[in-house]
């Protein structure tokens, strides 16, 4: 009954997470900005991505009121100057503003930020930039309302880089967690089946071989799609995806070596062998040599990962669930492969 508790539990528990994962909407946010420069007063338009809740237009109020767009350059060095635009549509994804350029700047570009009534205040860096300004601070400066906070409480955040793709946290890091959960089980097995002799222990290894290698299959796929979005390439030359792909290719190693030796008796010493060597590789690769090396990943040479930048409480309601209900599915995975090599070996012994 225990058993069947924690099967059908963590599937459960993972229906769940991908049913959140897919559902629960992302906040509002900017994305891009176009700025129409050939009359005397500028237009910008704004694209916004994510839940776009109250940006439709109010029929009761043409003049958009309730919308304010400001303009801002420059930093606490060089002076800090804001602009009000005229906000003269509002659609739903979609935000024009007008404006007149300013003679001075302290900076040449141009940050744009947007107070809404509903989807609170967003902001976009470096939306555009004022060729020719020049240096200084103008005369006159706009004030920047209060920031809004915004009023859908369950939404995923938005993130300018990735996106919609940020959904695939709960996916791509608690398969690799799994692998890592797995192969780990396979290390202490092949050192028991070393220390021991018990070909349980190898039968173990081999079936944690086996099912960490699927889940990291599964984790380089994963993190191939969110590559492509993210740093426009199925692939880049990076340290932690080189890393895994190795550990993916050492592990098919272990695969083969068992496959074309099958009938040696040598077998599971040699196999468990290669297997510690696999794993402390792993940890070599996947944990140690990013630390010191550049990397886009997040989490590597200071680009920040999901805990300390964007894992609000929304995400750590799916993430965590993610992480044991695919933790649970690879051990389900894991102890029926077990139970297929070891009536395999029954069947060739008899």
């Amino acid at each position: 009954m225990t058993g069947k508790l924690w099967k059908w539990g963590g599937i459960a528990l993972l229906m769940v997470v991908v049913w959140r994962a897919f559902t629960t909407p992302m906040q509002p946010g900017l994305v891009a900005s176009e700025v129409d420069k050939s009359l005397d007063i500028w237009e910008i338009t704004l694209t916004s991505a994510g839940y776009p809740l109250d940006f439709n237009a109010n029929p009761s109020d043409p003049q958009h009121s309730d919308f304010q767009l400001v303009l801002k350059s420059g930093d606490m060095n060089t002076g800090i100057a804001t602009y009000c635009a005229e906000v003269t549509a509002v659609e739903s994804h979609r935000i024009v503003g007008r404006f007149t350029p300013p003679d001075t700047l302290p900076a040449p570009s141009m940050d744009v930020y947007l107070m809404t009534p509903g989807a609170g205040s967003l902001m976009l860096r470096h939306a555009f930039s004022v060729q020719g300004s020049i240096q200084g601070l103008p005369a006159e400066n706009c004030a920047l309302g209060e920031e809004q906070p915004y009023l859908l409480p369950t939404t995923i955040p938005f993130q300018p880089t990735i996106l919609e793709t940020i959904r695939n946290l709960m996916f791509h890091v608690p398969m690799w967690f799994a692998m890592f959960f797995i192969m780990g089980l396979g290390f202490v097995a092949s050192i028991r089946f070393m220390l021991s002799g018990d070909i349980k222990f190898d039968q173990r290894a081999d079936a944690a071989a086996r099912t960490g290698l699927l889940f990291g299959i599964l984790g380089l796929i994963t993190g191939a799609v969110w590559a492509r979005f993210t740093w426009g390439a199925w692939w880049v030359s990076d340290p932690q995806l080189n890393g895994a792909l190795v550990t993916v290719l050492v592990y098919s190693g272990y695969r083969i070596l068992r496959a074309s030796t099958a009938d040696d008796d040598r077998v599971p010493r040699l196999a468990a062998a290669y297997n510690v060597f696999a794993f402390i590789l792993l940890v070599v690769l996947l944990m140690i040599l990013p630390k010191y090396n550049e990397s886009l990943h997040p989490g590597k040479d200071g680009s920040p990962g999901f805990n300390t930048y964007d894992l609000d409480n929304t995400l750590r309601l799916m993430f965590y669930p993610a992480v044991i209900g695919w933790g649970a599915l690879c051990y389900w995975i894991y102890k029926l492969r077990l139970r297929m090599i070891r009536v395999g070996r029954a069947l060739i012994n008899r």
